[in-house]
C-alpha cells in the first residue's frame, strides 16, 4: 500500500515536472500548425527575417474599433491575428493597440478625426442600419506605425471597382502582411533610399507632382533632380529616377547620363506621353485640337532596352467622365459629365504583385507600347486598355464633339492593348560603341552590359499627375477625380512601383499571398433553411436523449 501511494505521488510530480517544462519551453518558442492549403495563418520566410531583425520597439496604432457590421469586425480580427503573429516572431521589440477614434463628444471626435487626417489615414463613411433608418459613421480602416518618432500610415481597406464586398474583404486581408511588413521595414531603415524626380524637360510641376511626393516622403527621400547639372556622383547616390512626362527634348548628354544610372543598376520609372494632346488646349482652340507626335529624343534608348511608345491615342469604352457644357437656361450654362474615350480606365488584370487587387488606374491620353526582343531581359506587361479600345494615329484630329457620338462596341473591339511594362535583367548599353557626347566633362567608363536592374515604362505621364483645386491651387489626392468625386488606384500603384523597384529584399512578393472565398450558395441556403434549421436544433436534442438511453441501458446490464 505504501508502495503504491509512493508511486503514485512519483507520477504526479512527474507529472507537474512535464507541465511546467512545456510552459517555459512554450513561452521561449513559438509555433502553430496551419491546416488551410493556401496557409493564410502563415507569416512569410521574409517577414519573419524582418520581425526577428529589429532592432527598436515597433508601435502599432490601429484605429479600427468600435461598433461595426460582420465586414469590418472581420476585417479587425484579421488585422488582430496578423499583429498578433508580427509580435510572436519579434518579441518584445512589437507591440499594438486597437483603438476606438469615436470615442468622446462630437468637439473631441472632431478634433481626432482632423489629427489621424493630417497624419495620412483615410476615412470612409459608413452607413449603419438603426431603428430610424441609415445613419452615417465615419470609421478609419487604417493604422499607424511609429518607430522612433517616425510614423508611416497603412491602409488597412483595399477597394476596387466592380468588386463585391465580400472581395473587397478578401482583398483588404490579402494585404494585410505585405502592408505591415512594408510599413514596418520603410519605418525602421536606417536611412531612406533617395528617389529624384527629374525637372528641366518640361517635366510636370512641383505642384502637379505634390501629393505624388508627399505620399513618398514617408518612406524616401524625395527630390527633383536636374539631368543637365547633376553629377555623376549624385546619381550613384540615387535609387530610383523617375521621369515625370517629359514635354522637351533631351539632350545626348542627358541619356549619356541616365544610360550610365541604368548601367550602374540604377532603377527608372519612365512616365511618357509620346502624343501631344492636352484637355486645356482642347478646351482652348474651339473644341479641337491637332494630335502630333512629341520629339523627346528618347526612342533609341528605349528601344534599346527593349520597348517603343507608339505615336498614336488609345479610345477606350471604359473611360472616366468630364464636364461639359450642355446647354443654357436662364442664361446658366448646364454642365453634364460624359465619357470621354481618350481618357480611359486601366483595370489591372495581370497576376504581378504590382498590381494584383489594385483599383483601377486613371490616365489621360494614353498609348500603346511594343515589347522589342532583346537578351537578357524579361518583359511583362503589367497594365492594359479593356478589349473595348481602338486606336487613333498622330498626327490626328480630335474634339469634343466626338461625345455627341454613341460609339459602337463592335468598333471597338479589340485585344487589350500594352500601356505599362515591366522590364529585368542586364540592359545593354545605348552608348555602346558610341563617342561620349558633349557636355560631359567627366570620363567615366560603362560597361556593356548593365548590372541587373529593373525599370517600369508607362505610357502616359498623368498617371503620376494630381488635379489642382482652381479655388485655392491646393492639390488633390493622387488618383482622386475632382468632377465625378471618385478615388482611382494611381496612388497605390505609386506606391507599389517605388517600394518593388527600391526593394530587393522581396517583400512585394506578399502581395502575392491568396485567402480563397468559400462562400456560402445563398440561392441553396434560402431553399434549404428549414432543413438545416430543423436538424442544428433538433439533432444535438435527439443525440442527448440517445446517450441518457445508452447509459441507462449499460447500467442495468451492468448492475441489474
Amino acid at each position: 500500500m505504501v508502495n503504491r501511494k509512493r508511486t503514485d505521488i512519483s507520477f504526479l510530480l512527474i507529472c507537474i515536472a512535464v507541465i511546467l517544462a512545456v510552459n517555459v519551453l512554450s513561452s521561449s518558442y513559438y509555433g502553430r500548425i496551419d491546416f488551410t492549403a493556401e496557409k493564410r495563418y502563415t507569416l512569410s520566410p521574409v517577414t519573419k527575417n524582418i520581425l526577428q531583425k529589429l532592432k527598436g520597439n515597433i508601435q502599432v496604432t490601429v484605429y479600427l474599433d468600435g461598433d461595426f457590421p460582420a465586414g469590418f469586425k472581420h476585417l479587425r480580427n484579421a488585422t488582430r491575428d496578423v499583429l498578433s503573429d508580427f509580435k510572436a516572431y519579434a518579441g518584445g521589440n512589437f507591440r499594438y493597440a486597437f483603438v476606438n477614434p469615436s470615442q468622446g463628444d462630437e468637439a473631441t471626435q472632431q478634433a481626432t478625426y482632423e489629427e489621424l487626417i493630417s497624419k495620412g489615414l483615410e476615412p470612409t463613411n459608413l452607413s449603419v442600419k438603426t431603428e430610424n433608418g441609415l445613419s452615417q459613421k465615419i470609421i478609419f480602416p487604417a493604422a499607424l506605425v511609429t518607430y522612433n518618432g517616425r510614423q508611416i500610415p497603412v491602409k488597412l481597406l483595399q477597394n476596387r471597382m466592380g468588386a463585391t464586398p465580400d472581395e473587397v474583404l478578401n482583398n483588404s486581408i490579402e494585404n494585410l502582411e505585405y502592408a505591415f511588413a512594408s510599413a514596418i521595414v520603410k519605418v525602421s531603415s536606417g536611412g531612406k533610399p533617395r528617389v529624384g524626380f527629374t525637372e528641366g524637360n518640361g517635366e510636370l510641376t512641383d505642384l502637379q507632382l505634390s501629393d505624388a511626393m508627399r505620399t513618398l516622403e514617408d518612406g524616401y527621400e524625395v527630390g527633383r533632380v536636374d539631368l543637365r547639372q547633376i553629377t555623376f556622383e549624385g546619381l550613384d547616390k540615387l535609387k530610383l529616377l523617375i521621369i515625370p512626362k517629359p514635354d522637351r527634348e533631351f539632350s545626348e548628354a542627358e541619356k549619356y547620363k541616365l544610360n550610365y544610372f541604368v548601367m550602374r543598376g540604377g532603377r527608372v520609372l519612365w512616365a511618357i506621353d509620346q502624343v501631344n494632346a492636352e484637355m486645356d488646349s482642347l478646351q482652348g482652340h474651339g473644341a479641337q485640337q491637332l494630335t502630333f507626335p512629341k520629339k523627346l529624343n528618347l526612342d533609341d534608348i528605349l528601344f534599346k532596352y527593349g520597348v517603343r511608345i507608339s505615336y498614336n491615342l488609345i479610345a477606350d469604352m471604359n473611360c472616366a467622365q468630364i464636364p461639359v457644357n450642355v446647354g443654357s437656361v436662364g442664361g446658366q450654362p448646364q454642365i453634364q459629365l460624359v465619357p470621354w474615350l481618350f481618357y480611359p480606365i486601366f483595370m489591372p488584370t495581370a497576376q504581378h504583385p504590382l498590381v494584383r487587387n489594385l483599383d483601377g488606374i486613371r490616365s489621360e491620353f494614353a498609348s500603346t507600347i511594343d515589347t522589342i526582343a532583346v537578351k537578357g531581359i524579361r518583359k511583362q506587361v503589367i497594365l492594359s486598355s479593356s478589349p473595348y479600345s481602338r486606336i487613333l494615329n498622330a498626327p490626328g484630329m480630335i474634339s469634343l464633339k466626338m461625345i455627341e457620338q454613341e460609339p459602337d462596341p463592335n468598333d471597338f473591339k479589340s485585344v487589350p492593348l500594352p500601356t505599362g511594362v515591366l522590364l529585368e535583367g542586364n540592359f545593354p548599353s545605348d552608348f555602346k560603341n558610341r563617342p561620349v557626347p558633349d557636355g560631359i566633362p567627366q570620363q567615366v567608363s560603362l560597361p556593356d552590359t548593365s548590372k541587373f536592374t529593373r525599370m517600369i515604362v508607362l505610357s502616359d505621364g498623368d498617371i503620376l499627375k494630381n488635379q489642382v483645386n482652381a479655388k485655392d491651387n491646393s492639390p488633390f489626392p493622387l488618383g482622386y477625380d475632382r468632377y465625378t468625386q471618385q478615388q482611382y488606384g494611381n496612388k497605390a500603384l505609386l506606391l507599389n512601383i517605388v517600394d518593388y523597384l527600391t526593394d530587393d529584399s522581396g517583400i512585394i512578393s506578399l502581395r502575392n499571398k491568396e485567402v480563397k472565398l468559400r462562400l456560402l450558395d445563398r440561392a441553396k441556403v434560402r431553399a434549404e433553411k428549414l432543413k438545416w434549421q430543423l436538424i442544428n436544433v433538433l439533432f444535438p436534442l435527439l443525440l442527448v436523449v440517445l446517450c441518457g438511453v445508452l447509459q441507462q441501458y449499460y447500467r442495468r446490464r451492468k448492475y441489474g
